[in-house]
């Protein structure tokens, strides 16, 4: 039945990459005119929805992400051959390839990846799991103390899903943890910690985003309403506390505990070495080249928002360009690292030359999904999705309770749509500023809901950078985790649209707003409660 069913998936494939492929043939054969028909209207969302659909079904993902490309070709060029050509490689892949930001990305993941095969074949991953044998005894142990690094590590999303992913694998593999529940926490770690952190790179963007100059002040007034954020960690750690697991991360952790089988399934990175030596190496070495790579990123992220040219540390965060910051820091601390091993003895230089290029081949799954990613935004932003969801959100102002429930689920589905939180926040946080007068107390609250809604978007969407990160840290099947997490992260998101509403009341009757954080975590244990009862 599996063997039918995966040739049935394949034919589908085939079939809608045939039907594509012989509308453009049989089109008009004109040049892509300067607007498409489909411009700012709902089918402009319908090429990401043929993407995760595709991935969903099909359980392949980089088929699934060029067939969504391809369709947002056809409506981009009103179904014109040349059109959906030139648009889908020169204005899709090449362009976001070669755009500058993205390219800071992908030469940070290569980095990141040569020190983590640096710090194996050193020996540092295998000391530190044998450093974790002595002090973390339980499967509740490794799982805490993956949640308590990934929140330590709150500068950057990707730095974050990265970090973890290459420290915290060697302890989750010892205590039989699947790799699914190892990147769900990775992700829960991410951008939700990150959207709460008044040092990160995201508070940076959201007070880029700002029309009033005190966007950074906005971020801090924010947090404590930043509903699905807050939730998503107490969610994480009573998963935790309470060993408790629903939906198909029930099926992957059972068999990660009675059978060993992390995966359960493919596993893309399998083919990367493994040159851990046995019984090499001390802990510092893994410790020493991450928190270089912490001082240096930071370093890095405030040099480009001109720390060193007077301004202060806050306001330099704040102008920071992550992609920059996180490329130029890493290349340093790179360096550092080499420099260490050198002094240590820990191998020769052309053994750690040979980390370059094996960091490369383990990081291009991650980085094909999302050049691929990328691609389909560029898709979306042709189509004028931006405009429609913008029209749709000025037109539910009137409707003063239900404002920050409606902005939160517009928030979900433009991110989970798009993959990409910081352009959900940076469409709704102006839109919102100009619809509610400051004084307004639902403002900051409809604030929260815009990054509340763009980090559930992003943290459900299968073509997110931060969900792609967290799969490539915790070095698991794409498609397995975002399964795997999905009924995880609607179960929040429903609970923070109910505390949305309450907040919205509360807000219009003049009651304080702050009450609907414990109403809502009070609902999150009473669910947790209820699932434990049933797994029983």
């Amino acid at each position: 039945m599996r063997t039918n069913n995966r040739w049935l998936s394949r034919v589908a494939v085939i079939m809608m990459m045939l039907l594509a492929l012989a509308t453009t043939v049989f089109a008009t054969g004109e040049e892509a005119e300067a607007v498409s028909s489909f411009y700012n209207t709902p089918w402009s969302l319908l090429p990401p929805v043929i993407a995760i659909a595709l991935a969903l079904i099909t359980k392949e993902v980089y088929s699934s992400l060029f067939i969504g490309i391809l369709a947002g070709g056809l409506m981009c060029s009103n179904f014109s051959f040349e059109g959906t050509l030139l648009h889908v490689f020169n204005d899709g892949i090449v362009a976001s390839v070669t755009d500058s930001w993205n390219m800071g990305i992908i030469i940070f993941l290569v980095i990141l990846g040569a020190m983590v095969s640096l710090m194996n074949r050193a020996g540092g991953s295998a000391a530190f799991g044998r450093w974790a044998e002595t002090h973390i005894k339980s499967r509740v142990g490794a799982q805490l103390a993956s949640i308590l690094l990934g929140c330590l590590i709150f500068i950057d999303d990707y730095f974050n899903c990265l970090t973890v992913g290459s420290v915290m694998r060697p302890v989750a593999d010892k205590h039989n943890l699947s790799r699914a529940k190892l990147s769900y926490i990775i992700d829960a770690t991410a951008a939700p910690v990150c959207i709460i952190a008044p040092i990160s790179s995201w508070a940076a963007a959201v007070a880029g985003f700002a029309e009033d100059g005190q966007g950074f002040t906005l971020f801090l007034r924010a947090i404590p309403y930043n509903f699905y954020a807050l939730l998503t960690i107490v969610m994480m750690v009573s998963l935790v506390i309470m060993k408790v697991d629903f939906g198909p991360m029930a099926k992957y952790e059972k068999n990660a505990i009675e059978n060993g089988d992390l995966f359960s399934g493919s596993n893309p990175y399998a083919t990367a070495e493994d040159d851990a030596p046995e019984g090499k190496g001390i802990v510092l070495d893994l410790v020493f080249p991450v928190i270089s790579l912490i001082v240096c990123c930071v370093i890095g992220m405030i040099y480009t928002g001109g720390f060193f040219s007077g301004e202060n540390f806050i306001d330099a965060f704040a102008n920071s360009d992550a992609s920059v910051g996180l490329m130029l820091g890493s290349a340093v601390a790179f360096v550092i690292t080499i420099a260490y091993y050198m002094i240590r003895r820990s191998m020769t230089f052309k053994t750690m030359m040979g980390s370059l290029p094996e960091g490369f081949k383990a990081m291009v799954p991650a980085i094909l999904i999302l050049t691929f990613a990328w691609s389909l935004k560029a898709m979306t932003d042709s189509l004028g999705a931006k405009e429609y969801v913008e029209a749709l959100v000025k037109q539910a102002t009137g409707i003063q309770f239900l404002l920050p429930v409606i902005v939160f689920a517009v928030g979900c589905v433009l991110a989970f749509a798009t993959g990409t939180s910081w352009g959900t926040f940076g469409i709704l946080i102006p839109i919102v500023q100009s619809a509610l007068d400051a004084s307004n107390p639902l403002m900051i609250v409809c604030i929260s809901a815009c990054m509340a809604g763009a980090v559930c978007g992003d943290h459900c969407s299968p073509i997110s950078d931060t969900t792609i990160m967290a799969s490539a840290g915790a070095q698991c099947d794409h498609v397995n985790h975002v399964s795997t997490q999905l009924p995880y992260a609607i179960s929040c998101a429903v609970i923070a649209g109910i505390a949305y509403l309450v907040a919205g009341v509360l807000g219009v009757v003049g009651a304080p707003v702050i009450i609907a954080l414990p109403v809502g975590i009070v609902l999150m244990l009473g669910f947790l409660f209820v699932m434990k009862s049933r797994q029983k």
